[in-house]
């Protein structure tokens, strides 16, 4: 079915709700061969997946997912599994590839903090904000065996070549692995007993609390600690470390193919290359900004995507740059990945991806190819003007720097240091004769090894690219061995608002009283204090936490002597969110074929955390409500200057409105500019003010009727001499403009002709006016009768001409060139009469057809 597009018809109920959802194995087994290098791509405007083959850079499949128009989805794929997660929902869906059928569903919190990762068979959702790491059965997405338990706030989840999956733990800085059950032999089956995945591997990689970021390899994982500025591989139970000299935080891709390790950094716009334990190559990026995607090896190049432009550079081994893949213009993601031995780059958000084969040549790929889609993709808008460059200074003093004792011990937290324009790289905490690093995300710190009943004062500073920041000192504490008890549970809810409500039950003071409770939220790869408080609930505040992100909370409790508990369990999982935001680039016009219409259109709301679920369209009292970022609102009368508003709806309700102002068409206006005539027509020219239509226009007089241009027009056949009133109209769909204009047509003249011949009487024939017969003579009728004889007039006389009518055959004979007709004309003399055209020559040609029929 190539270029086809596929509705999977008989499960569209399934897929508008989809839940996490895995391949089939059994009929995909037949379908690999088949899906040799191809890679199923994502459209985030359509809601589509496009399966492209590297090889020819062509679609030969699409599927439409129905209810993913605009949201952002995870594409997992292997050979023989496609799962999709829905970003905005959470849902999952899988298809098996050999059928494209739907063979399984399951429900994921919303949000970034839940990834799947695939290899082969085996089939994993990571959860990283409860540290979950839970083996499916793909074929029924029936959990396989126990879940490997990790602390909260875990980064990674991906596989290595060699099918390990690799999990991170800032909190304790190592870094381990993890191999996927064997599954039952019937899907769905209880597995047997002891069947589970298992953590087989795990090193330590970096301090505990330090940020921590993971690119699997072919064999191993690189785990880049961003706190102290370096990378460990470990390959073959082996770990070698690479010390780095980055300003900013850096950024690993997912998935690293061969034995260099690039690392991004974004703040700098360089990429460092780590090989064989020590940096090997810099290189510098091109353009402004620090939107740029992690860069990816391949075939002996690096491409690194500036996610503002959507350009992709390529560097070779050297550093040097190669080539450059031009992208949309505007900003977006660029999702770059090596499979099935080709690179595909792939803007979710574009019409158009790339494919790189190991010679490096790019070819594009049309994703809306072959009208598969209904409609050309929507017009886009001019690209933004850049963001002006903020000043850049050493970061701030971090906020409500606090300290809690324990047992020997003593955690410190605080809140965000201003950046000022240089992103944190991380925090120095110091006290009791220590000095501790501190991820940037990783805001708290358990300081053990201090002795109870001595009193310690903590500082913290932040550092950027510019430096350090000003330090700010905690509140002194005293470790004691009476400490409180944590919290028996911690519940949180999100509400429309915005705020987070994180409650507990009170906690056991064991003899003292508490004085307060302190409360960590995570997230994935971070954890930072939310906030205090003496009650036993604690509402974080609207915006304090990323909408669309995932969070988990900690209590700890804080005894009156300032000791503090272990923290709690770790509470549900939440996703902040509230109304979505005004609507962006909106833009109102005039519908030019229809009355009292306006065309709206807008990019879409940022969501806050669900996805929008409708626009309202409002405009002079009417209103619509769309899916689509646009919309026709008719009924506002013609003419009629009006102020649109959008506002975007989700679960919280409805957000801000963005507005504009437009015009519906009016009636078309007629401005006469001059006009014109000849003998048997009248040129009029105007002007039109369309009234933002599209005008159509006519002239009529005397009967005659000429249409075309709105700028002049001709009307013919009129009568030669004759007083005309022209009346324009132009026409759209408001209805219809005129205007008139007087204007005469040119007279006709004619020159009463007669020579005299040359033999005889014929010399003197034309001279006078005789008796009988001559020529020139001018009658009341249209025949030679003596008694209706008006007169005579010499060779030469120039006469007026009015019409033409059958009459008296005359000829001229030699007199005239031996003119004869039956046609007479109308002439002005003594009134009007009538003289044979035999003896009257019209101006300009003797053209009969000029003269209208009397």
């Amino acid at each position: 079915m190539r270029g086809g597009l596929v509705t999977v018809g008989t499960v569209a109920a399934l897929l508008a709700a989809m839940g996490l959802t895995v391949l089939g194995l059994g009929a995909a087994d037949n379908a690999v061969a088949s899906f040799d290098a191809s890679s199923w791509l994502w459209s985030t405007t359509r809601g589509e997946l496009a399966r492209v083959n590297g090889v020819t850079a062509r679609v030969d499949t699409r599927m439409e997912v129905p209810g993913g128009r605009r949201h952002q989805t995870q594409v997992a794929q292997t050979d023989r599994l496609l799962i999709l997660r829905d970003l905005k929902t959470g849902q999952v869906s899988s298809l098996d590839l050999a059928t494209l059928q739907i063979t399984a569903t399951t429900p994921t919190a919303p949000g970034l903090g839940v990834s799947v990762a695939l290899h082969e068979d085996a089939a994993f959702v990571v959860d990283a904000v409860q540290g979950i790491v839970r083996q499916l059965d793909p074929r029924a997405l029936t959990p396989v065996g126990e879940p490997v338990r990790y602390p909260p706030g875990i980064t990674g989840g991906a596989f290595d070549g060699a099918g390990k999956l690799w999990i991170a733990v800032p909190s304790e800085g190592t870094v381990s692995a993890v191999t996927a059950a064997e599954l039952p032999e019937t899907p769905g089956d209880a597995p047997p007993a002891g069947l589970s995945p298992k953590r087989v591997e795990t090193y330590d990689v970096a301090e505990p609390a330090h940020e921590l970021v993971v690119s699997t390899l072919d064999e191993g994982v690189a785990v880049l600690d961003r706190t102290s500025t370096s990378l460990v591989t470990v390959v073959g139970g082996q770990t070698q470390r690479a010390e780095l000299t980055m300003t900013a935080p850096g950024y690993l891709p997912t998935r690293t193919s061969g034995q260099q390790v690039p690392v991004t950094v974004p703040g700098e716009r360089s990429v460092h290359v780590v090989r064989d334990s020590r940096e090997v190559k810099r290189f510098a990026v091109p353009g402004d900004g620090v939107r740029l995607s992690p860069a990816v090896a391949w075939a002996g190049r690096f491409y690194c995507a500036d996610e503002t432009t959507g350009t992709v550079y390529a560097f070779d081994a050297e550093g040097q740059l190669v080539q450059t893949v031009k992208g949309s213009g505007r900003p977006g993601p660029v999702e770059l990945e090596v499979r099935e031995n080709h690179l595909f780059i792939n803007p979710p958000d574009s019409s158009t991806a790339q494919v790189v084969d190991d010679q490096n040549r790019v070819r594009e790929v049309n994703k809306y190819a072959n009208d598969v889609l209904g409609g050309d993709p929507p017009p886009v808008a001019p690209p933004p003007p850049p963001p002006k460059k903020p000043k850049v200074g050493k970061p701030g003093a971090p906020k409500s720097v606090t300290a809690a004792g324990g047992d020997a011990s003593a955690r410190v937290s605080w809140q965000a240091a201003a950046s000022n324009g240089a992103e944190i790289t991380r925090y120095v905490v110091e006290g009791a004769g220590q000095t501790r690093q501190v991820g940037a995300n990783q805001r708290s710190l358990e300081v053990t090894g201090l002795t109870n009943g001595e009193t310690y004062t903590f500082s913290v500073h932040a550092v950027n690219a510019k430096g350090e920041g000003p330090a700010r000192r905690s509140n002194p504490v005293v470790p004691t061995a009476e400490v409180p008890d944590p919290p028996a549970s911690v519940t949180a809810e999100a509400r429309p608002d915005g705020t987070v409500r994180v409650s507990w039950p009170e906690a056991d003071g064991q003899g003292n009283k508490i004085a307060k409770y302190a409360v960590t939220a995570t997230s994935a790869g971070a954890s930072a204090p939310a906030g205090e408080s003496a009650k036993t609930e604690l509402v974080v505040g609207a915006g304090q936490l990323e909408y669309g992100t995932q969070y988990a909370f900690t209590v700890t409790a804080v005894s009156e002597k300032g000791a503090g508990s272990k923290a709690s369990p770790v509470s549900n999982t939440v996703v902040p969110f509230t109304v979505p935001k005004a609507p962006g680039e909106l833009r109102a016009s005039t519908v030019a074929d229809q009355p009292g219409t306006v065309a709206v259109q807008w990019s879409p709301a940022v969501d806050n955390g669900r996805p929008v679920t409708k626009y309202v369209v409002e405009a002079a009292g009417k209103s619509v409500e769309v899916t689509d970022v646009r919309a026709t609102v008719g009924g506002l009368g013609n003419g009629q200057n009006v102020t649109v508003k959008v506002k975007a709806v989700n679960e919280a309700g409805a957000g801000p409105e963005a507005s504009t102002t437009a015009r519906t068409v009016a009636e078309p206006r007629i401005t006469v500019t001059g006009s014109s005539a000849d003998a048997t027509s009248v040129t009029v020219t105007f002007t039109v003010d369309a009234g933002g239509g599209r005008a159509t226009c006519t002239a009529a007089t005397g009967g005659k009727t000429a249409s075309g241009s709105c700028s002049s027009l001709r009307v013919t056949g009129l009568a030669p001499g004759t007083a005309y009133t022209v009346t324009l109209t132009a026409s759209n769909a408001a209805g219809k403009g005129t205007a008139e204009r007087a204007q005469s047509t040119d007279p006709v003249y004619g020159i009463a002709t007669c020579k005299n011949g040359p033999d005889g009487d014929q010399r003197t024939y034309c001279d006078k006016d005789v008796p009988g017969r001559n020529g020139n003579e001018i009658f009341e009728v249209t025949r030679q009768d003596n008694d209706r004889q008006a007169g005579w007039v010499p060779d030469g006389r120039r006469l007026r001409t009015y019409c033409k009518a059958k009459g008296e055959d005359v000829d001229a004979w030699i007199y005239n060139n031996n003119k004869k007709s039956t046609w007479w004309i109308q002439v002005e003399y003594k009134g009007k009469t009538y003289i044979p055209w035999a003896w009257l020559n019209l101006e300009g040609g003797d053209d009969l057809d000029v003269l209208p029929t009397c």
